[in-house]
């Protein structure tokens, strides 16, 4: 049975950062892309951050590119998400995610397979 469980949400205010984690156990992240994707109230979830597999290229959404850095540990079965400068529009729980798809479609949440329950993030102005 896979499962991916994420931890480090929190509420914060703007400016400061957090570190998400997600662990994932039943596959071997090694070769699977790993992301997040958020979802907002009464937003639909959008694609934040791709890490492809095994490891050697990142994908970042246009909001948060150049404040938020994915990461990956392929041995502890872990992706992070470091947030920092973080903006009230970065409130919404987020969730990680696990895909074999092809890379171009590596921004469409119909394509990741295995997701997490999501944690909350809100960041207060």
């Amino acid at each position: 049975q896979v499962e991916l469980t994420e931890s480090g949400g929190g509420q914060v205010q703007a400016g400061d950062s957090l570190r998400l984690s997600c662990v994932v156990s039943g596959l071997p992240v090694i070769n699977y892309h790993m992301g997040w994707f958020r979802q907002a109230p009464g937003k639909e979830r959008e694609f934040v951050a791709a890490s492809s597999r095994p490891g050697g290229r990142t994908y970042y959404a246009q909001s948060v590119e150049g404040r938020f850095t994915i990461s990956r540990d392929n041995a502890k079965k872990m992706v992070f998400l470091q947030m920092n400068s973080l903006k009230p529009e970065d409130t919404a729980v987020y969730y990680c995610a696990t895909s074999a798809a092809a890379l171009s479609a590596i921004r469409r949440s119909d394509m990741w397979r295995y997701w997490g329950q999501g944690t909350q993030v809100t960041v207060s102005s």
